[in-house]
C-alpha cells in the first residue's frame, strides 16, 4: 500500500512533462487512468517497440491503466465526465485554452466534483506572447538560460543539456504540487486548480546558483565568469574522474593527495574565497597533477583524505557499480511479454507505505473494458462503444 493508495488520477497528459509526474503518483499507489486518443499519444510512436511498447513510453507510463477514447464524440465526452466525477486529480498538459474548447474546463468539472484537484501544465503559462505557442524541451532550455549555463567554457558557444531536462524538472514540480494540494484538501476539504509552466519550473530550478549573479539587484555580476568552478572533470592516465574541494579541510586533503602540500599555505588558495576567485588557476594545477596518476590510484588517495571524488561512469557501467548495486537503485523486474525490465527505483523510500514499480506501461486500450465496467457499462454497452469506435479495447 503506497502513500497515495485510494487516490484516483485521470491523466490526459502526453509526451514527458505530465506523464512522468503521474507515473510517480502511480509508483506511490495512486490509480492512474491514462486517457489517450484512439491512435495513441505521440510518445507511443517514438522508438522501436518491445511487446508493443517502446522503452521511453514504458518509463514515462509504468503502472498506469490505458483508456483509448474519442473525445470528439458525445459518448466519449460522457465517459470522461464520469471519470472526472470519481477522480481526485485531473491532469492535462494541452496548450492554454485547449481543455476549455474540448468541453472540460475546470469550472465545468468543479460543478460535478467540487473537491477535484485540477492540474494544468503548459510550456509558458497562460499569459504573455508565448502562451499559445507550441513547445518542446529545447525551446524552454533556450528561454530559461540553460544554454548560457551550459555554454562551452572556451568558445562561449551556447549548448543544451543532452537530456530533456525541462520536461523532467516540470514532472518533479508537478508531482510535488499535486501532493501538496491533496494534503491541503485532506485538511480543509477544498479542491483547487494548480497551474504550472515548464519555463517557471526551470527558472526556479536554476536560480539558487545558476542565477546567483541576478539575486541582489545592487550587486549584480556576470555568473558566466565563475560558472567553470563546477566543471570538475579531470583526466587521469586511463580515465576521467571528478574531485572537488570546497572546505579548507577538503582542500588540504586534496593537496596531500596530489602531492602538492605547499599549496595549502599558498595565498591564492588559502581560503574558500581565495580559491573561488582563483578557480581557473587552482583547477589548472589540480588537473596537471591528477593527470599523472591512474584513476584507481588517485581515487584511493583522495578517498583516504576524505575528498569528494568519483570515477566518471559510462551509462552501461551504472548497472554494475558497487554503490548502485548495494542499494538496488536500479530494479530488475520480470514482466510477462517484456522479460527483464530495468527501471530506476522510486527515489523516495517510505518505510511504512513503500513506493514501487507496480506494473508495466499499458498497451493502447489495454484496460478499456475494465475501466468501462467500473463506470457501470455492461458488456453490451461496451461492445457498442467499441463497434462505434468511441473506444478501442485490447481484447
Amino acid at each position: 500500500m503506497g502513500p497515495l493508495t485510494g487516490i484516483k488520477v485521470v491523466d490526459l497528459t502526453t509526451m514527458v512533462s505530465g506523464p512522468v509526474a503521474t507515473m510517480m503518483l502511480a509508483d506511490q499507489g495512486a490509480e492512474v487512468i491514462k486517457v489517450e486518443a484512439l491512435q495513441g499519444e505521440q510518445m507511443r510512436h517514438i522508438g522501436p517497440p518491445h511487446n508493443g511498447v517502446n522503452s521511453a513510453y514504458f518509463s514515462c507510463n509504468r503502472g498506469k491503466q490505458s483508456l483509448a477514447l474519442d473525445l470528439k464524440s458525445e459518448e466519449g465526452q460522457a465517459i470522461l465526465m464520469k471519470l472526472a466525477t470519481e477522480a481526485d486529480v485531473f491532469v492535462q498538459n494541452f496548450r492554454p485554452g485547449a481543455i476549455d474548447r474540448m468541453g472540460f474546463a475546470e469550472e465545468k468539472l468543479r460543478k460535478i466534483n467540487e473537491k477535484l484537484i485540477f492540474v494544468s501544465i503548459s510550456g509558458f503559462g497562460e499569459e504573455g506572447p508565448y502562451s499559445a505557442a507550441r513547445v518542446y524541451d529545447p525551446v524552454i532550455q533556450a528561454l530559461s538560460g540553460a544554454t548560457d549555463i551550459q555554454a562551452d567554457r572556451q568558445t562561449g558557444r551556447p549548448q543544451m543539456f543532452r537530456i530533456i531536462i525541462a520536461d523532467k524538472v516540470m514532472s518533479l514540480t508537478a508531482a510535488q504540487a499535486i501532493s501538496s494540494a491533496l494534503f491541503h484538501r485532506e485538511k480543509t476539504g477544498e479542491g483547487q486548480h494548480i497551474r504550472l509552466s515548464m519555463l517557471e519550473a526551470m527558472l526556479a530550478f536554476f536560480w539558487p546558483e545558476g542565477m546567483a549573479g541576478l539575486t541582489y539587484a545592487e550587486q549584480e555580476f556576470d555568473a558566466r565568469k565563475i560558472q567553470g568552478v563546477m566543471d570538475l572533470i579531470y583526466e587521469t592516465e586511463d580515465r576521467h574522474i571528478t574531485a572537488g574541494a570546497v572546505s579548507d579541510k577538503e582542500w588540504k586533503g586534496m593537496c596531500r593527495a596530489i602531492g602538492r602540500e605547499e599549496l595549502i599555505d599558498d595565498e591564492r588558495f588559502k581560503t574558500s574565497a581565495a580559491r573561488f576567485f582563483n578557480a581557473d588557476e587552482r583547477k589548472r594545477i589540480t588537473a596537471e597533477e591528477i593527470k599523472k596518476w591512474k584513476s584507481a590510484d588517485i581515487l584511493k588517495r583522495l578517498e583516504a583524505e576524505d575528498v569528494p571524488c568519483a570515477l566518471l561512469l559510462n551509462r552501461d557501467e551504472i548497472l554494475t557499480h558497487d554503490q548502485i548495486t548495494s542499494n538496488e537503485s536500479v530494479l530488475r523486474i520480470n514482466f510477462p511479454g517484456f522479460g527483464e525490465v530495468r527501471q530506476a527505483r522510486p527515489a523516495a523510500r517510505f518505510d511504512k507505505t513503500p513506493a514501487e514499480v507496480r506494473a508495466p506501461a499499458p498497451k493502447l486500450g489495454e484496460h478499456t473494458r475494465k475501466i468501462l465496467a467500473d463506470l457501470g457499462y455492461d458488456q453490451s454497452a461496451q461492445d457498442t462503444l467499441i463497434d462505434d469506435q468511441t473506444v478501442i479495447a485490447l481484447d
